[in-house]
């Protein structure tokens, strides 16, 4: 069930897992740019234009999802930068314009990344870490924009801690005073004002810089340390930021054998793992 910023609505409909790849072949990419724009795309809409279907099956007003998929893959063609949130607006504007019984239309799309080699005629898929963005207009421009970050896999060779926590006849986890640590990172965000989100993607690349830099250098007592440090930083970085959303998965690897912080052999471990979540407001 989808949940629209705008206001509940008794009927939407839209088309998703659209694929698109917008490529620059002939090298001249910005610097700190991947010749690849690839997104995964959902777009939703919603009008009393489209009741006649519902009701009887009359379709006169209605705009086939195939159509929608097609208009994403085409108009693709005319987006000139770069940020998934300005790539979301261009394309719900243009919408917008081209079918006037539409009232409203959430648009949303994952980055499927991609890296360039040396020479810049090659390319190979990066992550796993990919970048999202929603972006909801009316006839009255944009009422919501949400970005985020999901599936960061971040390992951490030393330097985390847990140790102390409750102790009790469940307990058979050891105290760790430098474990190797294996966490998968969910991150999503709100701005203080729509027009903000609107960077071309510089926003979405400092809070991935935040999370590389602190992961590598901060030594923590715990996960939730960790991502409530990240976030004061990015509070304290990015003033556009208004609210952080972070969920995070304990994945770390089961020991085999240590010989101090000089060597290990580690495991997958079993399938049950901590998740936590944690929301801070500006």
């Amino acid at each position: 069930m989808e949940r629209l910023a705008s206001g509940p609505k008794d009927h939407y409909y839209g088309k998703a897992d659209v694929t698109v790849y917008r490529l620059i072949r002939d090298g001249r990419v910005p610097a700190g740019r991947s010749a690849v724009f690839g997104a995964n795309v959902k777009m939703l809409t919603w009008g009393g234009a489209f009741w006649p279907t519902y009701l009887k099956g009359d379709n006169t007003g209605l705009i086939a999802t195939d159509s929608m998929k097609n208009f994403i893959h085409r108009e693709t063609f005319a987006f000139t930068e770069f940020g998934l949130e300005d790539y979301c607006r261009f394309i719900g504007e243009k919408f917008l314009k081209s079918y006037p019984q539409v009232e409203g239309v959430q648009m949303s799309a994952l980055q499927i990344p991609y890296s360039g080699l040396e020479g810049g005629v090659a390319c190979v898929p990066s992550g796993p870490d990919q970048a999202f963005a929603r972006i909801e207009m009316t006839r009255d421009g944009v009422v919501s924009a949400v970005s985020g970050i999901r599936d960061f896999k971040l390992l951490r060779l030393r330097g985390s801690a847990f140790q102390g926590f409750v102790r009790d006849q469940h307990t058979t986890l050891p105290d760790r005073p430098s474990r190797v640590l294996h966490m998968w990172l969910d991150i999503e965000w709100s701005y203080a004002r729509v027009d903000a989100a609107f960077t071309d993607g510089d926003i979405t690349s400092r809070v991935r810089r935040i999370v590389m830099d602190l992961f590598k250098s901060f030594e923590s007592g715990s996960i939730q340390q960790i991502i409530h440090t990240m976030g004061t930083r990015m509070f304290a970085d990015i003033p556009d930021i208004t609210e952080l959303r972070f969920e995070a998965t304990n994945r770390t690897w089961d020991v085999i054998a240590e010989r101090g912080e000089e060597l290990g052999v580690y495991v997958d471990p079993p399938a049950p793992y901590g998740v936590l979540g944690l929301t801070l407001t500006r």
